[in-house]
């Protein structure tokens, strides 16, 4: 909620991430200087009150993480060619992963494939090759396939919105396909600093089966999204 409203003032806190790291506290202190209170990075009750008093004053608006990512979408890359990809598993889907990266490869994509249990390592991994984007598969006992992107209650990632959408309708053109998208909180979404899916699957062995068709209809998909990467879909 503080990087959500403080980021709708013009303060730049980073991703709203829900992390009181370097950039929220700079943010914070530059809030405090120019209402001309304590400068100290804490957000204790009189920064509050000026958050809300100035908050009410100044409207509603996306705010700075929104339009940043909207601006870096619109600048990158318009195809698959050059576009950097991290594709991550987190366990039995291997042999999806494998295909889905070297048919990205093939379309002149820049692809690491990650596989590693630990959603932490994974978003380190996407940050430090400074990806475009980022797509993860799980599976999953829910019994629901779903596709799922960044979202919070003050913040929810444009581009990931739009991605999730165009996997999942490419994916429920498949047999036995029906995902539903939804805005989660997943650390994985959350860590990673570019557009993100994770994409969890609740029959494994029908999609070892179907991992051919499967990864074309995410590259598809991802080629679709790299030239309308904020397309509105509903």
């Amino acid at each position: 909620m503080l990087q959500g409203s403080v980021g709708r003032l013009g303060f730049d806190c980073g991703k709203v991430d829900g992390i009181f790291g370097p950039l929220t506290a700079h943010a914070l202190e530059d809030f405090q200087s120019n209402c001309g209170l304590v400068v100290d990075g804490v957000c204790g009750p009189v920064t509050l009150q000026a958050i809300e008093r100035v908050g009410r004053q100044s409207g509603s608006g996306p705010g700075v993480a929104t339009m940043r990512e909207r601006d870096r979408l619109l600048a990158h890359n318009t195809s698959l060619r050059q576009l950097r990809v991290v594709v991550g598993q987190f366990g039995g889907l291997s042999t999806l992963t494998r295909i889905l990266t070297r048919e990205l490869r093939t379309s002149g994509a820049l692809v690491i494939s990650v596989d590693e249990p630990d959603a932490r390592i994974q978003a380190d991994a996407a940050n430090q090759f400074k990806a475009d984007v980022y797509l993860g598969f799980e599976t999953t006992s829910t019994g629901v396939d779903r596709v799922s992107f960044y979202s919070v209650p003050t913040f929810e990632s444009s581009g990931g919105r739009s991605l999730a959408d165009r996997v999942a309708r490419g994916l429920a053109s498949l047999p036995n396909f029906a995902p539903v998208i939804d805005g989660m909180r997943l650390q994985v979404l959350r860590e990673t600093r570019m557009t993100a899916i994770l994409v969890s699957i609740t029959d494994i062995r029908h999609t070892v089966d179907m991992s051919l068709e499967i990864s074309l209809a995410v590259r598809d998909a991802l080629e679709i999204w790299t030239g309308s990467p904020l397309l509105d879909l509903s």
